[in-house]
């Protein structure tokens, strides 16, 4: 049990940073586009205009963004903590962890494996938010 500790020490304080992160940037992006001129302007985009495609285009490269910072921030705490023997194999393993696709576990240490699971949890999580936002937001321009 011991040896747990700091694997859930580590993915609580990952997972509290990433909800920043992911917090912080879609409610500014939710700021920003519930600003009078911002409504304005959705109110007249049609969602197949070039507008429409570009502003589509723009949110989605935001949540990317977002989530690219979280990927990058799981696979600097892996090279920290030792977890994994370079930048290379840190950013795969947290790309793969936190997309859920985690087929391999050969690229993290034994002793952090717990980690990368609780990467995923987080990871699925933080898509979900993204996917609600996404849907909440392009909702807004069909409406109209």
């Amino acid at each position: 049990m011991e040896a747990l500790a700091p694997q859930f020490a580590v993915a609580t304080a990952m997972a509290v940073l990433c909800v920043v992160i992911h917090g912080t940037g879609l409610f500014s992006l939710a700021r920003a586009l519930r600003s009078e001129a911002a409504v304005e302007r959705m109110e007249r985009l049609a969602p197949l205009s070039p507008r429409g495609v570009a502003f589509t285009l723009a949110i989605v490269m935001a949540i990317l963004a977002l989530h690219g910072l979280e990927i990058w921030a799981f696979a600097l705490a892996y090279l920290g903590i030792g977890a994994t023997a370079g930048l290379e194999d840190a950013l795969y393993f947290s790309t793969i962890s936190y997309s859920t696709v985690g087929y391999n576990d050969t690229h993290i240490a034994p002793e952090w494996r717990l980690l990368g699971a609780f990467e995923s949890i987080l990871g699925m999580v933080l898509i979900g938010w993204s996917t609600a936002f996404f849907f909440r937001i392009f909702g807004r321009i069909e409406a109209h």
